[in-house]
């Protein structure tokens, strides 16, 4: 329940690009909360983000402070781009600091192709991969399983897909987590989540979801992205943005109205029931938490079937195999998501359950938690922009030891998905698009107008703080020419 009367707090400026909101700012604010953004970003947020990221400051056993990155804009309990880490004792778990989508997240593929290799095939392999790559509201995969064997995704994650011949070894080790949350438990899950998600593998869904066709259009560092794949401008890449669809939906409603039931019984009172929330060590905290690990694995398994119905794709556009044409993936990782890490709380290390909502990790190259293949550069890091402008392959740094290992997701919303409905149609974005070189398919016109460009932050401002930060560290800015919106 956002606070529409707010007003525009007075930072505490920490640095060039670093605002904090002190504790005395609202009552039950146990530590401050902080924002990163340039003057202009910052004056640009709805002032519902102050308002969110403040109430987040109120949560039982929260450590150090609350924290909004640069894409910031007013969600769900928490904002977008939100950013907090629990005590394991004291602390709590809240849906609304992980979002409804759970483990909504980014994919990248790498391919030898260029653009001019691509672009006279553009429309053929967008209406391919539009037919492959169900998107939409309601839309269902091809993927047939029974409860049996959906039991074993949300168990295994990406390596059930594998196991099945939806990917390659290779893949797992380019995957947060190898694509499995291994605390996944089942008997957690009601049985109304598992119908919701049971024929939903492979499918985009509707929303800001995509799948983009892009090329390199800037490499910043040629030696740390080849060694992710990227050796040239104007390379080939495949871009996916999707999550765990209405199962991980149906998992976020269910514990929420669960946990608004039961809050009064520990002594929980919120700011904003949007923020219902457990200890994270109780009965309930514990049962979502593995709940959560199954929606988050099935997002896992959806990206990599997806994954797999775009090398097929490409393989029949360009008549050769997938491996010949070295669609590797690069990295996929997860930005609506809640897990225990160690961190350092007031020069300690700790272990906490860090909250992502719309953010992304973003791990350094000293931590052990990454595959070895990243331990020399650090962890990759897709942040998708609008579908006009472009998106961005990054790296982590160590210095994001001081946002719990997290950067911003996205670009950002400036507007409503009402009020870009209102301000353009998407018949007549797409051919305006298409004029300027990108070709959209969409399963819903209304649904392309919301994703409008304008609609969004500038992508390489907000981008720009965090590596000014020396939070996260530009390395490849992607450029569309083909895309599939659900």
């Amino acid at each position: 329940m956002i606070n529409r009367n707010i007003e525009l707090p007075k930072f505490e400026r920490q640095g060039e690009l670093i605002w904090d909101i002190p504790k005395n700012y609202k009552k039950g604010m146990n530590v401050p909360a902080r924002i990163y953004a340039t003057e202009k970003l910052l004056k640009d947020m709805d002032l519902a983000v102050f308002d969110q990221i403040t109430n987040v400051a109120c949560l039982p056993g929260i450590q150090s402070r609350a924290m909004c990155m640069p894409d910031g804009h007013s969600g769900y309990g928490f904002p977008i781009g939100g950013v907090a880490a629990f005590d394991l004792q004291e602390g709590v778990i809240s849906p609304g600091g992980i979002g409804f989508d759970v483990n909504c997240g980014m994919r990248l593929v790498v391919t030898n192709l260029t653009y001019k290799d691509v672009k006279p095939n553009i429309k053929e392999l967008v209406d391919l991969l539009f037919k492959k790559v169900p998107s939409g509201v309601g839309c269902k995969g091809f993927v047939d399983l029974t409860k049996d064997k959906f039991r074993e995704v949300m168990q295994n994650g990406a390596k059930w897909c594998v196991d099945n011949c939806y990917g390659w070894k290779d893949d797992l080790a380019h995957i947060e987590d190898e694509g499995c949350i291994k605390h996944a438990n089942p008997d957690k899950v009601s049985e109304k989540a598992i119908n919701r998600g049971i024929n939903q593998l492979g499918t985009l869904g509707s929303g800001n979801h995509y799948l983009e066709i892009q090329y390199a259009g800037q490499i910043f560092d040629k030696e740390a992205a080849a060694k992710l794949g990227i050796h040239n401008k104007d390379q080939i890449c495949v871009m996916v943005h999707c999550g765990s669809r209405g199962f991980g939906h149906q998992v976020g409603t269910d514990y929420l109205k669960k946990f608004t039931e039961i809050m009064p019984s520990y002594g929980i009172t919120v700011p904003d029931p949007e923020l219902a929330c457990a200890p994270f060590q109780s009965k309930e905290g514990q049962d979502y938490y593995h709940a959560m690990a199954c929606a988050a694995n099935m997002a896992f398994a959806n990206r990599q079937v997806i994954l797999h119905r775009i090398r097929e794709c490409f393989s029949s556009v360009f008549g050769t195999t997938a491996e010949e044409l070295n669609m590797n993936l690069v990295y996929d990782v997860a930005h609506n998501i809640a897990k225990i890490e160690k961190h350092n709380i007031e020069g300690k290390n700790k272990e906490v359950v860090v909250h992502r909502k719309g953010s992304t990790r973003c791990f350094g190259p000293s931590r052990t938690e990454l595959a070895p293949i990243f331990r020399k550069i650090g962890q990759p890091v897709i942040v998708g922009g609008s579908m006009e402008t472009g998106s961005y392959l990054l790296l982590g740094t160590d210095k994001a030891a001081e946002t719990f290992g997290s950067t911003m997701h996205g670009s950002g919303r400036t507007m409503s998905r009402t009020q870009a409905r209102k301000q353009t149609k998407g018949e007549k974005l797409q051919k305006d698009m298409e004029k300027r070189g990108i070709y959209v398919r969409t399963a819903s016109y209304s649904g392309l107008a919301e994703e409008a460009g304008f609609a969004y932050k500038n992508i390489n401002e907000v981008i720009e703080t965090m590596d000014i930060a020396g939070i996260s560290k530009k390395l490849v800015a992607l450029k569309p020419i083909g895309n599939i919106k659900g």
